[in-house]
């Protein structure tokens, strides 16, 4: 009778153990985060977190003062006017305006060859005349020194004027409504430059019948006085010398894709690299419609 009196004691005991230990794990966790006995936050005090956050603001402080003063230095060594290093490849590319390697042109549809009309416009209003009598009259087939004195430099005369019939000054279709399309190509500027030779532009089509051609300015050469070039900021005032050529097209060569392609000649200007088919040259098709 006293083992049976003793069961129901030690259940009670048990339990109570029981409830004692879930209270205290509870409290555990909770003092983790928060111990309202010592006052301490996830296990620091506020002086503890206080030096923390004073030692990382500090050395934050610390490596933007150290990324400043290392953009100071690397600044300081750049010239505003000519670059330190040059990664560009030491020849020029040949660029077609208008920027299309695909040019088709319905001659009796104004509004499907206008966009090619704005884009000639537009790149050639720095060479309106008005612009260009600002700029010097150089003399031609020489290069155009400027080595010393100020850093801004002059650029030599480019008008307008010289593209003759593809300068949309007698022709405001620059041929597109006659099927004989106009094309501006220019060099791709390079700091210092210095062509050995006289260079100018040759285009030729690969068809197996010849496609006559005319160049602006005559022979399409391209004078030395418009070199060398002195960068972005010093040559503000520069605009590339151009050369225009007129595709005098016939009814034979109408709704017949031509691929023409043109290279820069007569000087030591690289032209036939494998690896890159713009450097000295481009290549473009031309398809005109009745």
């Amino acid at each position: 009778m006293a083992s049976n009196e003793e069961k129901p004691a030690a259940v009670a005991l048990t339990t109570a153990a029981v409830v004692a230990a879930d209270k205290e794990k509870k409290s555990s966790w909770k003092d983790s985060i928060y111990n309202p006995r010592t006052g301490e936050l996830l296990g620091r005090t506020a002086s503890s977190w206080g030096l923390i956050l004073l030692f990382y603001l500090v050395f934050y402080i610390f490596l933007a003062g150290m990324f400043a003063l290392t953009m100071w230095v690397m600044l300081m060594t750049l010239d505003d006017y000519v670059p330190t290093y040059q990664d560009r490849v030491p020849h020029p590319g040949l660029v077609i305006i208008p920027h299309s390697l695909d040019i088709h042109v319905n001659k009796s549809d104004p509004k499907q060859y206008g966009h090619y009309i704005q884009h000639l416009e537009t790149f050639l209003q720095r060479y309106n005349d008005t612009e260009q009598e600002k700029n010097e009259l150089c003399p031609p087939g020489e290069f155009y020194d400027q080595e010393g004195g100020s850093m801004e430099k002059k650029a030599c005369q480019f008008k307008r004027s010289f593209l003759s019939r593809c300068s949309g000054l007698s022709d405001t279709t620059f041929g597109y409504s006659e099927g004989e399309p106009c094309i501006l190509l220019k060099l791709n500027r390079i700091i210092g430059l210095k062509p050995l030779g006289n260079p100018y532009i040759n285009c030729t089509a690969k068809t197996d019948t010849p496609v006559q051609m005319q160049y602006f300015p005559r022979e399409a050469r391209i004078d030395k006085m418009y070199f060398p070039y002195y960068g972005k900021k010093a040559h503000e005032s520069y605009a590339q010398p151009l050369v225009a050529v007129k595709l005098l097209l016939t009814k034979e060569d109408y709704n017949t894709e031509l691929s023409i392609e043109c290279r820069v000649e007569g000087c030591n200007m690289r032209n036939t690299d494998a690896r890159d088919k713009f450097l000295g040259r481009v290549t473009f098709r031309v398809k005109v419609f009745e």
